[in-house]
């Protein structure tokens, strides 16, 4: 005993950071990890939903020309920051210590929090300053979302690994749900309040993991930083980020931008830089993204699975929130100022299906591996996606509710057994940089998934929509030539302003006109079913070829799940408690 209380003591004398871990510790980890997932990811749709109230706040009209570019960027600022640095990050991490950059995206991402919450400026000069908060926030996600996976699978052994990665996956995508949730009840009260939520989470999080997060793996020294590579991946991805963000803006005549110039400069430079990025890593010696990697079936399969998987998650997100706050909300009465909230309320058997699933697939994939609950989940995903076109825009909510369900029960079924397998498939020195890698194709597929369905629901308003909107305008009494006017300014403005749950024809008819018109027609184009009814045909057009390509993206992702092989499945290792005693006693006296 006296032996026992003296080790005790002089174990306590050793600084936290240099004792060893006890069988606790995995459980910190993932508690801590999940949290900094969870309000990262929070954080990333959080806006979404609250943005009309945000440009209110900062006194912006996001549809007034030349305005939908901080619109965009306010959009996809922060996906496009943490896409194009999760690489970098994870390397540095794997060089450095994992759980050191981790911490320090926690205290940036606090800090981007504040900054947003205490935005000082209004007009172009707030929207600017709230992009570039932004941007702070999501070099503090990237920090998070790519260390937290190699920090997970670190800390737990191999047979429980699929559940911890599981639950962290779940924290990844519930957080997306809450976040529309969140924003929708908290800007309901203040804008503001959209970002202080972040900070004392954030403040918690901070301090809790620099006092109990330990370095598990020591990392390989004499290893150089690739700087080449390090930008000519970060100013690639980023440049093919731009003209993809771009290509949705109107140019000239043409509804969308990929005629523009600049937008197939910016394609082109980008993919060349791409190109020579992987050049580059082919042919030094510590490379930033390591090619080899994908020699590995496992993990390339599962990459290619979860990017595909990414767009069509992503083009569900984005076409429920304008399906729900531009058509149907609206149609059934609700006011606009409050259809952000209940856009994010009726999507909850989403998150109900993901929060049942999710769990247990994780589980269940550590007993019989990760290959039939991810290539079930996508074939499922596939047909919610095929029963989403034929329902009607303005369904039945019963109908709608329980495909939702039955998407979130297969994303669920996919996410965890999916990341356990690539997390497990590597080498475990270079878990940074795969945890980096899988997080940048998930965000790159959230952000090519915005361009594509964007542009395809903009074709298909640009089809029908001009002559809907001259025949619906007339019939209200709106004069012809004002209507013909109006009808042919580019239908991105119809879609930013589903999108964003706004009437538009307050901004697109001119005051004058709206005063002379009889009171009742008045009402009925600011009231709530004039502009859904109107948008309702052509918008189902495009929503349509949406959920076809998201159904078939599906299905090409559970492909790739069968083609990753089949897992080595672990066994616990039992080890007796005089042999855990021992090796304790071991790593005190190493250290």
């Amino acid at each position: 005993m006296v032996a026992q209380s003296i080790a005790r003591q002089e174990e306590k004398r050793v600084p936290r950071r240099n004792r060893p871990v006890s069988p606790r510790y995995k459980w910190i980890a993932l508690t801590n990890t999940t949290l900094g997932v969870l309000m990262a990811t929070i954080d990333s749709s959080i806006v979404l939903i609250s943005l009309p109230v945000i440009f209110k706040g900062i006194h912006i009209d996001p549809l007034a020309p030349g305005e939908t570019g901080y619109f965009l960027w306010m959009l996809m600022g922060y996906m496009v920051v943490t896409a194009t640095l999760l690489v970098t990050f994870g390397r540095i991490s794997d060089m450095f210590g994992r759980v050191r950059f981790y911490n320090l995206g926690f205290l940036i991402f606090t800090i981007g929090s504040i900054l947003l919450w205490l935005t000082p400026g209004t007009g172009n000069a707030g929207a600017l300053e709230l992009i570039l908060f932004r941007f702070v926030q999501g070099i503090g996600g990237g920090f998070l979302l790519s260390n937290s996976a190699a920090i997970i699978t670190d800390a737990f052994p191999e047979h429980q690994r699929g559940f911890a990665l599981g639950i962290n996956q779940i924290a990844a995508i519930l957080g997306s749900v809450i976040g529309l949730i969140l924003g929708g009840i908290l800007s309901y009260f203040d804008w503001r309040l959209v970002f202080l939520v972040s900070v004392p989470v954030g403040i918690v999080g901070t301090i809790w993991a620099y006092t109990m997060l330990r370095e598990t793996v020591t990392p390989r020294k004499r290893q150089r930083i690739d700087w080449l590579g390090n930008i000519t991946f970060a100013v690639g991805a980023t440049v093919l980020l731009i003209g993809i963000t771009y290509g949705i803006e109107p140019y000239g005549g043409s509804p969308t931008g990929w005629g523009n110039p600049l937008v197939l400069g910016a394609l082109v430079l980008g993919v060349l830089l791409l190109a020579a990025f992987v050049w580059i890593e082919l042919r030094v010696p510590d490379p930033m993204f390591r090619l080899d990697l994908f020699k590995i079936r496992m993990f390339a399969a599962g990459n290619a699975s979860s990017f595909l998987a990414s767009i069509a998650r992503g083009g569900l997100q984005f076409m429920l929130i304008i399906w729900l706050q531009g058509i149907w909300l609206p149609l059934h009465g609700y006011d606009y100022e409050v259809a952000p909230l209940w856009a994010g309320i009726y999507m909850i058997p989403l998150m109900i299906g993901f929060l049942l699933m999710g769990p247990l697939s994780g589980w269940l994939s550590d007993r019989f591996g990760a290959r039939p609950f991810s290539t079930l989940g996508m074939l499922i995903q596939a047909l919610g996606f095929f029963l989403l076109t034929i329902l009607p825009l303005n369904f039945d909510y019963i109908w709608f509710a329980l495909i939702l369900f039955m998407l979130g029960i297969g994303q669920g079924m996919f996410s965890s057994p999916n990341t356990s397998s690539i997390m497990g498939s590597v080498p475990r020195e270079q878990r940074g940089v795969a945890s980096g890698m899988r997080s940048t194709f998930q965000n790159s597929g959230s952000i090519v998934s915005i361009g594509i369905f964007f542009s395809l629901i903009i074709l298909g308003l640009a089809s029908s929509l001009p002559t809907t909107l001259l025949r619906g305008l007339t019939a209200a009494g709106v004069p012809a030539s004002v209507a013909d006017r109006i009808a042919h300014l580019p239908p991105t403005s119809a879609l930013f302003a589903a999108f964003l749950g706004y009437n538009p024809m307050a901004q697109l008819v001119p005051g004058k006109v709206l005063n002379a018109l009889p009171a009742a027609d008045k009402a009925n184009l600011l009231g709530h079913s004039f502009f859904p009814n109107l948008i309702s045909s052509p918008f189902a057009v495009g929503l349509h070829s949406v959920f076809y390509l998201s159904a078939a993206m599906c299905l090409v992702a559970a492909l790739a799940s069968v083609l990753r092989g089949k897992q080595r499945l672990a066994r616990p290792v039992e080890v007796s408690q005089e042999e855990a005693e021992a090796k304790i006693h071991a790593t005190a006296d190493a250290d």
